[in-house]
């Protein structure tokens, strides 16, 4: 299926490495320019070169999705670069599983601000575009109650909630806005890797609950995260397309 991405322009948070990452690559393999940001100036520059071997522009930035201006500028820089923006993948978690006061700061100011910054930055962009797009990622962890931190499933939580909310409001502009709910997904250099090597018991519990008996990939995420911001999937806003193998058990009304 050609899904229209060609020549649109994309920017993704955290898409150095997992699922943010493997948006960039698929962007990226349907003709898509695409910029990303990330903590680590080293991982960047080996992804943008990646990206850049695909034949499109990209453009990548080193900073804390937490500093406001900061991530502002690269989303401007991002759209100078690019010549614009159609698609906004907003993708970086705190994973703070702290039961404290800074972790709910942590996860408010990570998760849900810098997706409203974000959101806010590309908008002039994204009403000049033919063909915009919002995906939010969020979590299971916002449907259900888990092992999770309580500041992570309720911000989590927010972030469908905001997504459903901004489509109502952006449908007469035309840009939608999805959300997307991942289960566990096991992916080099993520959580659940490192939970395998330093927190077995947590790591086989989480395994356990999956009736597939794996967790998902990057990769797996990410094709829904796509699909979601082209053009193939038009008519589809203000909904959140749960990513899990049958992990969670609740009903999606």
């Amino acid at each position: 299926m050609d899904l229209g991405l060609k020549g649109k322009r994309a920017i993704v948070t955290g898409g150095s490495k997992g699922i943010g990452r493997r948006c960039a690559d698929l962007f990226a393999d349907e003709g898509a320019s695409v910029a990303i940001c990330a903590r680590n100036a080293a991982e960047i520059e080996a992804a943008v070169e990646a990206l850049r071997a695909k034949g499109v522009t990209a453009h990548g930035a080193a900073l804390d999705v937490g500093d406001k201006a900061a991530l502002e500028g690269w989303v401007a820089a991002s759209a100078k670069a690019l010549g614009g923006i159609d698609v906004v993948v907003a993708n970086v978690s705190a994973l703070d599983m702290g039961d404290t006061e800074e972790a709910w700061r942590h996860e408010f100011e990570i998760d849900l601000l810098h997706t409203v910054r974000t959101v806010n930055a590309a908008m002039p962009w994204l009403e000049e575009s033919k063909a915009p797009a919002i995906v939010v990622v969020s979590s299971v962890s916002g449907r259900e109650i888990d092992f999770t931190s309580p500041a992570y499933g309720a911000t989590k939580a927010a972030l469908i909630h905001y997504a459903h909310g901004l489509a109502h409001k952006l449908a007469p502009k035309m840009i939608r806005v999805n959300a997307v709910s991942p289960g566990n997904t096991y992916f080099e250099g993520g959580f659940w890797q490192y939970a395998e090597n330093n927190l077995p018991d947590l790591f086989k519990q989480a395994l356990a609950l999956n009736p597939t008996g794996r967790m998902a990939t990057a990769e797996e995420v990410a094709r829904g995260v796509v699909f979601l911001a082209s053009p193939a999937s038009s008519f589809t806003t203000g909904t959140n397309l749960v990513i899990d193998g049958a992990l969670t058990r609740g009903v999606q009304l």
